[in-house]
């Protein structure tokens, strides 16, 4: 298989950041990522469509921001059909529990930095089998200090065990805010490395596991519904393909 090259999974392009699309693209371009998934605040309203740009993908996402497990599902379903990547931001275990076991969605961000982060096995086992990724916020590890930095490299390493002891897939992510928060996919790899991530698992996570997320959730070539896809006969050969709907 080609390398599907690198992706940043959550990069924000709000108006606040003074930051157009453009400016975001071609900073990520410059840094070595293939893509980026735009995943602003559902409070934000207008979703950025996924597009092409001079051969750098966008992936349309949404950032589901709420205090309210219970709420949670319903705005899950709100936005699946609409973006190719569905974000949660966690943080407390109710939260992060109603996020794991639904499998609409594909990423859990914003752990908890403080000493209970809302994450543990019963959570990673969800996660494992509903295949909702755990993102590593990089980000934090860059703009923390003193004791805050210190807790977050301890969660990351607790969460690292548990997403190889369940099987979770994972992302990094640098969780940009502007063009000015992105990091390159080596830089982000040697601040994993503070935790125990190793190159070969940094690697998955800026690629084929991201990869994998946005395949997931757009149907093949011949996809009708569930279960049913259209195939056609080539006339010269008689062989059985896939077609277009």
């Amino acid at each position: 298989m080609a390398d599907p090259g690198f992706y940043d999974m959550n990069v924000h392009c709000v108006h606040e950041s003074g930051n157009t699309l453009e400016e975001i693209v071609a900073v990520a371009r410059r840094l070595g990522y293939n893509g980026i998934a735009i995943t602003n605040p559902d409070t934000v309203k207008q979703v950025v469509p996924s597009a092409i740009l001079d051969g750098f993908e966008v992936i349309s996402g949404v950032e589901i921001r709420t205090d309210n497990a219970s709420k949670l599902h319903g705005i899950v379903s709100k936005y699946r059909d609409r973006v190719d990547i569905l974000v949660v931001s966690g943080g407390s275990e109710s939260i992060n529990r109603a996020a794991v076991e639904n499998p609409g969605v594909d990423l859990l961000v914003n752990l908890n930095i403080a000493q209970d982060n809302g994450f543990n096995q019963v959570l990673a086992k969800a996660a494992g089998e509903n295949r909702v990724a755990i993102c590593f916020d990089i980000g934090d590890l860059i703009h923390l200090r003193g004791g805050s930095r210190v807790q977050a490299l301890i969660n990351y390493r607790k969460n690292l065990q548990l997403i190889r002891k369940y099987d979770v897939p994972f992302i990094l992510s640098s969780n940009a805010r502007s063009c000015f928060d992105m990091r390159a996919p080596r830089e982000m790899a040697a601040l994993a490395a503070l935790f125990g991530m190793s190159a070969k698992e940094s690697m998955a996570g800026l690629t084929t596991i991201p990869h994998s997320i946005i395949a997931r959730n757009r149907p093949p070539v011949g996809y009708i519904s569930e279960g049913v896809q259209l195939v056609y006969k080539d006339a010269d050969s008689g062989s059985i393909g896939e077609g277009d709907c």
